[in-house]
This record gives structure tokens, sequence and C-alpha cells, in this order.
């Protein structure tokens, strides 16, 4: 038996590194205090993974919004499933940044002014096209127009609650119907479910995010200018999909 040399990659050949643009990457970090701030990184990098992970949200969410529109239920459910896999992931990733001492963070954090998750426009989009629409938003983004363009054609554009609660119609199914009997109506009560699930891990990603930012800098203002905390934690009651956690209020026991 012969033993296979070690294969050297020529220039020509597509690669790892190539494929993911890893130079091109790991060269994104730019640290604006000087002499850099060894927690800057930590910081950026965070932030920059969230980035990566909205990005993949929205390509999911779309697919499942046109499997909605096209009555494709279970097509549908694997998405959104998907999707909330995703954000078991940044739920607990947003706990990183404790490891980041208060006074470490103030080190640069003026540095960060006037810049604020407020500016994250994945995050508004996903928003958006999950049916959380709120034009006031756009204000945020009054300095990058191409930005405002996008999420208004979002703001104008289908969400996957008015295209699940038209499929319901299409279908001929009520809400409380398909809890009140979902071994009836399986396919559509595991998407309905999974939109839940969805809703859940969003506002847990919410208030999981609140936590983090009071352990680091207490109730000062944020850097967009907002209350900081309190504007957060204003923030974690919000409901996509209403209409499938008030059912549970409607729901009957079975005779």
């Amino acid at each position: 038996m012969t033993t296979q040399e070690p294969r050297a990659y020529g220039s020509t050949e597509l690669d790892y590194n190539t494929y993911l643009k890893v130079p091109d990457l790991l060269q994104l970090q730019l640290p604006q205090s000087d002499p850099a701030h060894h927690d800057e990184l930590l910081f950026i990098v965070i932030h920059q993974a969230y980035e990566l992970w909205f990005k993949l949200i929205l390509h999911e969410m779309e697919s499942a919004l046109e499997l909605v529109r096209a009555d494709e239920v279970l097509k549908a459910q694997h998405f959104v499933k998907r999707v909330v896999e995703i954000f078991r992931i940044l739920v607990p990733q947003i706990h990183i940044l404790e490891t980041m001492r208060p006074v470490d963070f103030l080190q640069f954090r003026d540095r960060l002014n006037p810049a604020s998750g407020f500016q994250s426009a994945q995050f508004r989009e996903l928003e958006f096209l999950a049916g959380l629409k709120e034009e006031r938003y756009l204000a945020f983004f009054k300095n990058r127009p191409e930005l405002v363009e996008i999420l208004q054609k979002r703001l104008a554009g289908p969400d996957l609650r008015t295209e699940f609660l038209g499929m319901m119609k299409r279908l001929g199914l009520e809400i409380r119907a398909v809890y009140q009997h979902p071994e009836k109506h399986l396919e559509v009560y595991l998407l309905s479910e999974s939109l839940v699930e969805f809703d859940q891990y969003l506002g847990l990603w919410r208030e999981h995010h609140v936590r983090v930012v009071e352990r680091i800098i207490g109730f000062k203002q944020g850097t967009g200018g907002s209350s900081g905390v309190n504007y957060l934690r204003s923030t974690t009651s919000k409901k996509c999909f209403p209409e499938l956690w008030d059912v549970r209020c409607e729901l009957s026991k079975e005779s």
C-alpha cells in the first residue's frame, strides 16, 4: 500500500480560505480605540457574527414566506424551524459580552458614538419581514439613504404574519380550530407552533440583551441617544404573531 503525499493546492484551485473569503473576513475587525483596547475586538466580533446570522435568518424567512404564500405548509415550517435553531445560538451568544468588565468597556465606549444597535438595518428587516412594521425606525437611518430604501421596501412588501393569516383564510381554517383539534390540522399546527417558537426566541434574545446591557453599563444612556436599558426593556413584550398567543386563552377542555 502506498501512502499518499499531502496535496499542495495550487493558486488556481478552490480551497477553504478562498471559498469562504477568510483573508478578507479577517480584515474587517477595525477597532476605533487608539491604541486598540483589548476587549474591543471581542465587541466587534460578536456583533459582526450577529449580522452574519441575521443575513441567514432573512434568507430563510424569505423562503418560508414564499412557501406560505404557495400553501406549502410543511416546507415553510422547515425553514421557520431552522430560524428557531439559529436563535437558540443567538440567545446565549450575547452573554460572551459579560466576560468584559464594565470598566473595560468604558475605555472605548465613547469611540462608538453615535453608532448604536438601533442602526442594525438587518435586524429591522427581520422585524418587518416577520410583521413588526414600525416606520418610525427609518429615522435612525436618515444619513444612509440606501438603507432607508431597503427598509421602505420591507415595509411595503409582504410579511410572514400577513401571509400566514392569508394562508389560513385560503385553507378555510380558523386558528382556534387548529389549536382545539391539532391532530386534525397537524401540518398547520406544526407551522403555527414554529412561528410561536420564533416569537418566543426573538423575545428571549431581547430579554437577554437587556440583562447583558444592564450588567455592563447599568442605566446609562445608549450610544445612539436612546434611554438604554429602559428602552430595550420596553421592546421585550412585542409579538410578531399575537393571534397565535391569544388563542391559548380561547381554548376549552375537551368533553
